[in-house]
């Protein structure tokens, strides 16, 4: 569904990584490590388009992502749902409300959203907390709302920027029960984490490739992990 062929990306004169190659398919579950600083991030955000690459190419859902155009774009990114590692909330706003925005920026009519809604409330077990904002959750509630916000235009890829980085082991092994049920429906998950546990933890449950950035390149972690 993406793929990445010899990309490669700098900024402030430095390259960050180059010739870098990956393919997201259907049903298959990655985990991404390396070292603060290796490029984890900007490797997740050239797979949903927020960067372009400046060498190589970026296929997603069979198009060129250079000829998709702002509209593409925009289109692609429906069906790429992203945990970020701040999970980005509008504190002002309801948990509820909060995981509406993506339905609100795709023009879905309100009138749609309270189904959809209270089924993902119900999956990562936040039905009571659905009026709470989010100052008033904690870590494993936050990122369990950024995981339902993520997955609220039903998208084919999920991509998971440390979605456990700040939690304590049990909500890890939750966080992780989640995506691995994602990726038994069928949907392509990859995970940026430095947790080694909860990679041999995943293993148990899902077949998952590791992938490791260092020195600026992607190479497929030996089975000690």
């Amino acid at each position: 569904m993406i793929a990445l062929e010899d990309v490669s990306y700098g900024f402030d004169g430095r390259l960050l990584f180059e010739g870098i190659g990956m393919t997201l398919a259907p049903g298959s579950f990655h985990f991404l490590t390396g070292a603060s600083g290796a490029g984890k991030t900007t490797l997740l955000r050239l797979c949903y388009l927020d960067l372009l690459p400046q060498r190589g190419t970026i296929t997603a859902f069979s198009k060129p992502a250079a000829r998709l155009g702002r509209d593409g774009i925009a289109q692609l990114r429906r069906r790429v749902g992203v945990v970020h590692q701040d999970c980005a909330f509008l504190d002002h706003l309801s948990v509820r409300d909060n995981i509406a925005l993506p339905l609100i920026a795709a023009s879905v009519p309100p009138e749609q959203h309270g189904a959809a809604i209270d089924d993902l409330l119900h999956w990562v077990g936040l039905t009571e907390r659905a009026a709470a904002r989010p100052p008033e959750l904690s870590g494993g509630e936050k990122q369990r709302a950024a995981l339902a916000r993520a997955l609220i235009l039903s998208p084919d890829v999920i991509l998971a920027d440390e979605p456990t980085g700040n939690l304590d082991w049990e909500m890890s092994l939750n966080i992780l029960t989640l995506l691995v049920e994602l990726n038994r429906l069928g949907k392509a998950v990859l995970v940026a984490t430095h947790d080694l546990n909860l990679i041999r933890a995943a293993k148990s449950q899902v077949s998952a490739r590791v992938l490791r950035l260092r020195q600026g390149q992607l190479d497929v972690a030996g089975a000690g992990l």
